[in-house]
């Protein structure tokens, strides 16, 4: 999420606050891509073993938004997985651009128009305790339309700050947390409290460990089951006495996603792991959660299957490393936490990959969505639906802001 000025090879900061419509950049979400096959453990998986699902490309992508032709200013680019609802009305609201947040709105996905107004802005306050810099919308929910609560990645870049961190540099500095913001008029408007709740921090202050990229990050989608409500998300691990923290994906559960403090991560036992703002309050020794799926980085979205009620998840993986080519995986799951062994979907170069040996655009931030999904949140799909992705171009060795959202049928088998 977010672009840079350098070589991806240095994987730097992200775009700026006025960047040139269709400058030349890197990713932002790129930068995170790498730091997160270096510290997610690679998944272990059997290849032999019984596909839960089958997905299947049936139909060529078309363009949803194209950033040189409909962005209202340099700051629209396809910069997350897509995540949308159904308002009050009926219309729908997508998210899933810069860290000035916009979206696309229209009566259903296939009428899409991008909408200028700037639902929530980022502050790039040098504060930390404030979790006001740069902010991403990356997941919402809403049971009417109307109150909608959102996740938000959130990056503290300290180097973008004068004195806060003598490293420097983007990755060395990089402390990231989940945040949480509302809407009481259908995702027209979003709000945090002062300073905003911490959804998932790491227990220590953005100054602690620097040198290293530290927190939770890349929040999935949220689905529902039942009462539960359910996202998946990425973090770098942590080393604390008592209390150390494996590197991989977390699945947190909670039963009212508007009140952001209840939302608890798996441990392995239960949904226990709480990781609250540490600026406000020290615990030591706080549980960690347990890592879940075969995931080597975040999941671009996870949504339920209504005809069998298994899971299926989308994630971009980089050739090698127990993934024979770079793209677009798939795994099922019946629980959330055991996964099948992902399957190739979209074969490409993506975030992952080195932009300087890419011959074609790059791939980027895989979703699922379902048109006729029965859910306002769009968390489920039926035996169809539209994997919606980035397309990214290169220039040289440098990413560009020249991006394409993209979808593409797919259909959908489930064995019993």
């Amino acid at each position: 999420m977010g672009v840079a000025d350098r070589i991806i090879r240095e994987w730097p900061s992200p775009l700026p606050p006025s960047p040139a419509k269709g400058g030349g950049r890197t990713s932002r979400f790129a930068c995170a891509a790498l730091l997160i096959l270096t510290v997610l453990p690679l998944p272990a998986r059997a290849a032999s073993d019984p596909p839960l699902s089958a997905l299947t490309l049936v139909g060529p992508p078309t363009i949803v938004f194209k950033a040189g032709r409909d962005a209202c200013d340099g700051a629209d680019v396809p910069d997350a997985p897509a995540r949308a609802f159904r308002d009050a009305s009926g219309a729908v609201a997508v998210f899933g651009l810069h860290y000035r947040n916009r979206a696309l709105r229209g009566p259903n996905l296939g009428q899409l128009k991008l909408d200028c107004t700037v639902v929530l802005d980022s502050g790039e306050k040098s504060d930390p305790a404030l979790y006001d810099d740069r902010s991403w919308i990356t997941a919402t929910w809403t049971e009417d339309g109307s109150h909608v609560a959102a996740l938000l990645h959130h990056e503290y870049q300290a180097n973008e700050h004068p004195g806060r961190c003598p490293a420097g540099t983007y990755m060395a500095c990089w402390y990231n947390t989940i945040t949480a913001a509302a809407s009481a008029d259908g995702g027209r408007s979003f709000t945090r409290k002062a300073p905003p709740v911490v959804v998932a921090g790491a227990p220590f202050r953005q100054e602690v460990d620097q040198g290293r990229h530290r927190g939770f990050f890349n929040p999935s989608n949220i689905v529902a089951d039942g009462r539960w409500r359910y996202f998946l998300a990425s973090t770098t691990g942590w080393t604390r006495p008592g209390s150390d923290q494996e590197a991989g994906v977390c699945l947190f559960r909670s039963d009212e996603p508007a009140d952001p403090a209840r939302w608890r991560a798996w441990t392995g036992t239960g949904f226990g792991a709480a990781f609250p703002d540490p600026y406000l309050a020290t615990r030591p020794n706080p549980a960690t959660c347990r890592p879940v799926g075969p995931f080597p980085g975040p999941v671009g979205a996870v949504v339920r299957h209504r005809g069998s009620g298994a899971w299926i998840a989308v994630f971009m993986a980089k050739a090698g490393e127990g993934f024979p080519r770079s793209g677009f995986y798939w795994t099922s799951s019946r629980d959330l936490i055991t996964w099948d062994s992902p399957r190739l979907l979209v074969e490409g170069a993506t975030l992952y990959d080195d932009p300087c040996t890419a011959a074609a655009p790059l791939i980027a931030y895989p979703s699922l969505l379902d048109p006729d999904a029965k859910g306002r949140n769009f968390d489920d799909v039926g035996d169809t639906a539209l994997l919606t992705y980035a397309s990214l171009r290169i220039e040289g060795c440098t990413i560009t802001s020249d991006r394409d959202l993209i979808r593409r049928p797919v259909a959908i088998r489930v064995w019993p």
